[in-house]
């Protein structure tokens, strides 16, 4: 394998783009890398005066002195390890082992993990790689797929995945566990150095994946790559034809009315436009999102106060011409100004306003008593609170009154006011302080969460945010920015605790799948050698039950390329030929054998003796001389508990798929991990949202987990494809992930709809009334 550029023999010009590639890589990387290695030696020094005795205190000394002589070696070895990888992208390709060392990632040639018991420390610190690298690719899921075609075409080969991919996250944790080993230090202390690699190094890395694929881009290679995931229709829908109900997701709800996420209609509602809209939602609750672009959110504001125009136009021309009496109009300084008094006013005082509209009449009234004449807000100053009571009334239907957190929703309605009457871009810039706080707000009551996705320990923080917005709040934006940081830190744990709880549920759910895998080659394995050789009918039982056993466990453990696998499948050709020919001598060798293998799988010493006894055997079952005993082992067998026996239950037949299930079926094959599928649970079209956290071609199970990382359950694909297709589920797509969005589109989709521009498709286009 070659261990540089220089010495791998590639093209000129694969050469040239690897190189520029990993300079990218490494010019970032290494400052970073820098930072890392002053703050674990800082970290070092400090554990060290804490030590509880010196015993501990002179084990830190020694991991500080040992560090300090290697650490001068440690960024150099980095670039070199990454240069390796790197270098070897045409090279022919070997089982990759775990980030964090090569001997717990040792991998027989089928793919079969080991089960038998591990190091601690070694299982312990491949996983805590293996964590970041996971987190970092489910954070840059569409970048990496960008860069495995563009690695593809570069290694002349199919498509990298993430785990293989040339400068992924999966490699450059494999070199940083490379690596660490040279610095001589202890176990503890590396996965210490891990911690801080992952906080300095990796939380920044989907960036550097953003830019290195903007790199191949420009570099030629697959230029103008893109990929959004597209329901394949079955037939063509004419232009004039009404979206079908599993388009919009057959909700009837203001989010569902609010049109499609199209590149025109995208930009006016502040949410992801165009194709970026299609693209399936794999975020976290609260997790940030990608900035607008300066020209999208001008183009929301010019699109915005066209509908506003058309607007009061139109009801300019609808009121009669006798109630167009003149009226004092109300500044906006003054109108703010109000508004900071109602700001302070809990709303559990009697009389105090709890809507806009409630606000916008104690206004009026306090204006025509100080004044005592009719008064009228701005023409713009109306438009601002017409349009927040309309995002506000949608966000009602979003949210469950009885949450925790939806009274906190109703304290925000002043602050937000007043940040409307001030920054109109409120309304269309996605990333706009006030309204990323009232959507993680309304989230946290969101109607598809139920009772196990709502977290206790985060209403507190939630209430300290708001609070700190009503009452600190006089104009300065910077007060909103100080409570979502406050509770992005709250966020961000709560995101690393789900990650961690999906993670192991996903192991658990890949264990099942390699479980049954080995079982059905466990099964065509011994048909291959038994075949249809007469075998008595007690000894074929104990030969698909007990031997299988031995058979699947071998696969788990060793593969299939393995010794002990063929030891086992030649043990099967000698137990066929003892029960099937006259002649066959007693083979105290293979009885030996059977019992050992038999141990293995939890049989007892009696019983794994009788078994081996009667596998080994050629005579007739009507001349066994001890019928109770045989009847007595099966008996035994019949309730035992086999490997994977949950995994047997036989599954019900089903209808062949129509043609929009299959479409369905066919979209689901090809989703990201951690998309969001949003259930429907009963009548009154209740919602709940389910991530996607894991599936299988093989088996066509999928492993879904709720907010919180727990496990809810696992569906096949088949019915997940079926509710889909009957409109009882929806995919989440990044236009309609962010419940603010979903509530302003169905607030744009009224504008457009009362000006009688109609409703914007997908691409942009109106749609004929």
């Amino acid at each position: 394998m070659p261990r540089s550029l220089a010495s791998a023999g590639l093209p000129r010009r694969v050469h040239k783009v690897l190189e520029a590639a990993l300079a990218l890589v490494t010019d970032t990387l290494e400052p970073q890398l820098a930072t890392m290695l002053g703050e674990f030696e800082e970290e070092l020094f400090r554990l060290a005066e804490q030590a509880r005795n010196p015993g501990m205190e002179s084990g830190y000394m020694q991991t500080l002195r040992a560090f300090r002589l290697n650490r001068a070696d440690l960024v150099p070895r980095f670039i070199l390890e990454v240069e390796a990888a790197t270098a070897a992208i045409r090279s022919v390709p070997t089982a990759q082992p775990p980030a964090g060392g090569q001997e717990e990632g040792r991998v027989a040639h089928s793919g079969f993990g080991r089960l038998s018991l591990v190091d601690e420390a070694v299982m312990d610190e491949g996983m805590v790689l293996r964590e970041i690298a996971s987190r970092q690719e489910g954070r840059a899921n569409l970048p990496l797929h960008l860069l495995g075609q563009r690695f593809g075409v570069l290694a002349g080969t199919p498509a990298f995945d993430a785990e293989r991919l040339p400068l992924g996250p999966h490699a450059i944790c494999r070199a940083m566990g490379a690596v660490a080993k040279a610095l001589d230090i202890e176990h503890d202390s590396r996965l210490l150095l891990y911690r801080i690699f992952d906080r300095h190094v990796m939380s920044g890395y989907p960036k550097v994946l953003e830019r290195l694929d903007q790199l191949l881009d420009q570099q030629r290679i697959l230029p103008g790559l893109t990929h959004v995931p597209v329901r394949a229709r079955p037939t063509p829908q004419g232009a004039g034809e009404p979206r079908s109900q599993a388009d919009d997701g057959g909700r009837d709800g203001p989010a569902a009315r609010g049109g499609g996420p199209g590149s025109a209609a995208g930009a006016a509602t502040g949410s992801p436009g165009g194709r970026d809209a299609l693209r399936p939602h794999t975020g976290w609750l609260g997790e940030p999102i990608e900035a607008q672009d300066d020209d999208d959110e001008r183009v929301a504001t010019e699109q915005l106060q066209q509908l506003l125009h058309s607007r009061r136009e139109l009801l300019d021309k609808l009121r009669p011409a006798g109630r167009r009496s003149a009226a004092a109009v109300i500044s906006t300084d003054e109108v703010t100004a109000a508004l900071g008094h109602l700001q302070a006013q809990p709303l559990s005082v009697a009389g105090a306003p709890q809507t806009l509209a409630d606000v916008k009449q104690t206004l009026l009234a306090q204006a025509r008593q100080r004044g005592g004449v009719h008064v009228e807000l701005s023409p713009r100053d109306n438009d601002t609170f017409e349009l927040l009571g309309m995002l506000f009334g949608n966000l009602e239907e979003e949210i469950r009154p009885e949450a925790p957190a939806a009274a906190l929703v109703k304290r925000l309605q002043v602050p937000l006011l007043r940040v409307a009457l001030k920054d109109s871009a409120f309304f269309v810039r996605s990333r706009h302080p006030a309204r990323q706080l009232l959507n993680t707000v309304a989230e946290s009551a969101a109607r598809w969460l139920d009772e196990a996705d709502y977290d206790p320990h985060f209403l507190p923080p939630l209430q300290s945010a708001v609070n700190h917005v009503v009452e600190k709040y006089d104009g300065d934006i910077e007060v909103f920015s100080a409570s979502n940081e406050q509770l992005q830190t709250h966020l961000q744990a709560q995101v690393r605790k789900a990650e961690l709880l999906e993670k192991r549920h996903t192991e658990a759910a890949r264990g099942k799948e390699k479980l049954e895998v080995a079982k059905l080659r466990a099964a065509e394995a011994m048909a291959d050698v038994v075949g249809d050789q007469r075998l008595p009918h007690f000894t074929r039982a104990l030969l698909n039950q007990a031997w299988a056993d031995v058979l699947t466990l071998t696969l788990l453990r060793q593969g299939e390329g393995s010794e002990a696998w063929t030891r086992q499948i030649d043990a099967t050709r000698r137990i066929a030929e003892a029960c099937t020919r006259e002649d066959a001598a007693r083979d105290p060798e293979l009885v030996a054998h059977i019992e050992s293998a038999l141990a293995q799988v939890g049989y007892h010493g009696d019983e794994a003796s009788v078994i081996a006894q009667r596998l080994t055997s050629n005579s007739p079952e009507e001349s066994d001389g001890d019928p109770a005993s045989r009847t007595e082992l099966a008996l035994k067998l019949k309730a035992r508990t086999r490997l994977g026996e949950d995994s047997e239950r036989k599954k019900p037949a089903l209808p062949p798929r129509t043609p929009e299930e299959q479409a369905r079926y066919e979209q689901l094959r090809v989703l990201p991990f951690g998309t969001w599928i949003e259930f429907t649970t009963n009548q009154q079209g209740d919602t709940v949202r389910r991530r996607l956290s894991w599936y299988s071609l093989l088996t066509g199970n999928a492993l879904f987990v709720n907010h919180r990382g727990q496990r809810m359950g696992e569906q096949s694909l088949d019915s997940v494809a079926r509710l889909l297709a009957s409109g009882q589920a929806r995919i989440v797509t990044s236009g309609q992930a962010r419940l603010v969005d979903r509530a302003w589109q169905a607030a744009m989709h009224a504008l457009r709809s009362f000006a009688g521009l109609g409703e914007r498709g997908d691409d942009g286009t109106e749609a004929q009334a």
